[in-house]
């Protein structure tokens, strides 16, 4: 009977046992999970305010390049990214804004994180219009192609045979350029500030020279120039009158800025030079003009961009050109204010006859490891303000993604009705240039980005790319 008694109570006994066990893993649990999330947003916390401060830092480093290179314009930081360029009182504002009724102002807001991630990101990007580059892209043929064309006469490519037929003469199926092709260049602008100085064998001496328009290069001007050209970034009423610009000079490159017609098309024809469509963003704030596609052109081939003749001294008042009398159309404050922002966060390095006496020294600069140190601060910090922290590394901005078949070479550009001329010429030597002929910081350049080229697609925004898959095994 006490047997049966004990029996019976252990049994009553278990399930309590049982349910305090469980109500102490339950209230362990939850104490855990309180100091994990605890922890987890001390270290969120403390992540941001590492990243906002080496964003600080380099807001800091830029405000002193400015006020050591800026020649009088002065950084006034609003934030860890936003910051304020002026210009010293007295500054001449002659230019005047017809559509708003006002003059040039003294003053420039910029938010350095959005430049920094945007500037960088040209340096992994194709800057041509290709073949793969509108396969990929959604209605790239029939939506975006009609927009490359003039004349077309429709809105749409309805017709994809008529369209291939105007794009095929300067698009090449693949990118021509690479990523870090050239060591340095020199960027050429056309301001008259050129005839100042004797720039002309310091430009020479690069890797690879661009210039814009129709800027001649001819002995009268050598020593403030120079006669060297491998680039030329034209506008459509330029191309036009492309013969005479490229005259002597059959391997220079021409990349037409807007859009090509059935007169430019042509003339392609009829000319040796390698002809292609440039594959740029619109940029809607900063510098505007040739001479800033140029500087996208090379920056997305270049590790080192120097550029020339872009004016940005005080004293300016009027637009001028080494080879015209002058012109109006351009608002030469904010150019000198934006370009002297890149300088000071290491896209560029600026050559102007201030500073031709003295010798270069680009110690004031922001080091190549504090800007890397910037950019993966406001890479990080831009993508915890979308929700997208944990994405596709390197290729998180990437938002179509194309393929290449390896078995595939594709075409060269060109048509058959092209003159004996052109046919004869080297001017699809870039499209077929070996692989293994790229310089070794080109080459390891495109095995970091597992073969993939990058296109900006419109406007500013950092996450509209399409993303080209090549086959590494196809260069190697």
């Amino acid at each position: 009977m006490r047997q049966h008694k004990l029996s019976s109570f252990s049994q009553n006994r278990r399930p309590s046992i049982l349910y305090l066990v469980c109500a102490v893993a339950f209230f362990s649990l939850l104490v855990f999970a309180i100091q994990s999330s605890f922890f987890a947003g001390s270290l969120s916390t403390d992540r941001n305010s590492g990243t906002i401060r080496i964003l600080s830092d380099f807001q800091s480093s830029v405000q002193q390049c400015v006020a050591n290179r800026g020649l009088g314009l002065t950084a006034h930081i609003i934030d860890h990214c936003k910051l304020v360029l002026k210009f010293p009182e007295g500054t001449n504002s002659t230019w005047y804004n017809e559509q708003f009724k006002i003059f040039e102002p003294l003053e420039y807001k910029y938010d350095v994180c959005d430049a920094i991630l945007l500037w960088e990101q040209y340096r992994n990007m194709t800057t041509v219009l290709t073949r793969e580059y509108l396969d990929a892209r959604p209605d790239g043929w029939f939506d975006y192609a009609a927009k490359r064309i003039a004349q077309l006469g429709t809105g749409k490519c309805y017709n994809k045979t008529l369209c291939e037929e105007h794009l095929n003469v300067l698009l090449p199926a693949k990118p021509p350029f690479h990523p870090r092709q050239f060591r340095s260049c020199a960027v050429v602008g056309n301001s008259g500030d050129l005839l100042k100085t004797e720039f002309g064998k310091e430009i020479d001496s690069h890797d690879a020279v661009f210039r814009d328009n129709e800027a001649p290069v001819n002995e009268k001007y050598a020593k403030h120039v120079g006669l060297k050209r491998d680039f030329r970034l034209v506008v459509r009423g330029a191309a036009r009158n492309m013969v005479p610009i490229l005259n002597g000079s059959d391997d220079e490159v021409l990349i037409i800025k807007s859009v090509t017609h059935k007169e430019i098309n042509a003339i392609i024809k009829t000319v040796p030079n390698p002809v292609y469509l440039f594959q740029g963003i619109v940029l809607r704030r900063g510098a505007k003009g040739t001479g800033m596609k140029s500087v996208e052109l090379a920056l997305s081939m270049c590790d080192i961009v120097d550029i020339y003749g872009f004016t940005v001294d005080p004293g300016y008042t009027e637009w001028t050109r080494y080879f015209s009398t002058p012109r109006k159309g351009h608002n030469p404050l904010q150019g000198r204010a934006y370009y002297q922002l890149l300088e000071c966060l290491g896209v560029i390095r600026i050559h102007s006859p201030m500073r031709a006496e003295r010798v270069q020294d680009w110690s004031d600069v922001p080091s190549r490891e504090m800007i890397n140190q910037a950019h993966a601060a406001a890479l990080c910090m831009k993508r915890s303000q979308t929700g997208h922290a944990d994405d596709l590394g390197q290729f998180g901005s990437c938002k179509v993604w194309g393929n290449v078949d390896p078995d595939k070479v594709g075409p060269i550009s060109g048509t058959p009705d092209m003159s004996d001329r052109r046919k004869h010429s080297n001017y699809n030597k870039w499209e077929v240039m070996p692989f293994e002929s790229l310089r070794k910081e080109a080459q390891d350049h495109y095995h970091q980005m597992q073969g993939v080229s990058l296109y900006k697609m419109d406007g500013n925004k950092l996450e509209d790319l399409v993303c080209v898959r090549h086959s590494l095994k196809s260069e190697a």
